[in-house]
């Protein structure tokens, strides 16, 4: 099993002055320590249940960029970006940037985005639901219009109108940055994955479900003709192995069962991460034996 790091909050003592260089070594920390991929959340304010909306948030694709700098091998990406927040063909730019400068380590994570409070606050549209993933969809295909680089006319859709579909440089990766399809739900995300994406995240599931979930997205596979064995699948969930490791035995218990239930990888965030020690104590104590998984 694959480790991934979220890093879902940035409420840690000291206040603004200190979240570059906390951040700066967390992340290298993490890199160095063997986490696969390094994650933070698409949101301008902070979410229920982390805290308080007022609690310091960044940027997800500044904070990336930097993160790239900071970072050798771990792949970049959040988890995930809300369609509603950036025009589709500035997010494809975005990725590409991310992509090219990191060396081929950026995801594009993507879903329907929810949190209307930030959306009504900073002067984002909120569309219904259905209307969110229609979005998500054409958004999706204006990402992959644009990284095949053969094709870079018009994108006629319903809701984005893109006169030129011009995006050079093209990512490193081949054919594009992997797409991340986050969310749980049945009929529509996971159709959308089945149809686009080369991995999904479930968000807030127990094994059991999580297991559930899968058999449904491999119905949806079936329907479209995709093989359900390329899609790359994770959850994410909390870990807490302890400062020194000594609740390692129950992260591994947890993602042995997330495995079980067809799992290939798991992020998450690190409680107390900000300490630094329980980085080390993931390095030593988890991700070796979670790799066995």
């Amino acid at each position: 099993m694959r480790i991934g790091l979220q890093i879902p909050n940035f409420t840690w003592p000291g206040g603004p002055a200190v979240l570059g260089p906390k951040l700066a070594a967390i992340a290298h920390d993490a890199d160095e320590a063997g986490y696969d991929s390094i994650w933070v959340m698409d949101h301008f304010f902070q979410i229920p249940p982390n805290g308080a909306a007022e609690q310091p948030m960044l940027e997800a694709y500044t904070t990336l960029g930097f993160l790239a700098g900071v970072t050798k091998r771990a792949t970049l990406g959040t988890m995930v970006t809300g369609v509603t927040y950036r025009n589709p063909g500035m997010l494809a730019k975005q990725v590409t940037t991310l992509d090219v400068l990191s060396g081929g380590r950026a995801w594009l994570g993507i879903g329907a985005a929810w949190f209307e409070r930030e959306h009504v606050g900073l002067g984002f549209e909120y569309p219904p639901l259905r209307e969110r993933f229609l979005r998500l969809e054409e958004a999706i295909l204006i990402a992959k219009q644009m990284w095949d680089g053969t094709n870079t006319g018009p994108f006629q859709g319903t809701y984005y109108q893109l006169a030129e579909t011009l995006g050079d440089p093209l990512p490193i990766q081949k054919p594009h940055p992997p797409i991340l399809i986050g969310g749980s739900g049945e009929r529509k995300t996971l159709r959308l994955v089945a149809k686009y994406a080369q991995a999904c995240n479930l968000v807030g599931v127990d094994p059991a479900t999580a297991a559930r979930k899968f058999a449904v997205l491999r119905e949806h596979c079936e329907a479209v003709g995709r093989d359900y064995d390329s899609i790359f699948k994770s959850v994410l969930c909390r870990m807490d192995p302890g400062p020194k490791g000594e609740k390692a035995g129950e992260v591994l218990d947890l993602l042995g069962r997330y495995a079980e239930a067809g799992a290939q990888g798991a992020m998450g965030a690190l409680i107390n991460v900000q300490d630094m020690a329980p980085i080390e104590a993931m390095a030593t104590r988890v991700i070796p034996e979670a790799r066995r998984l």
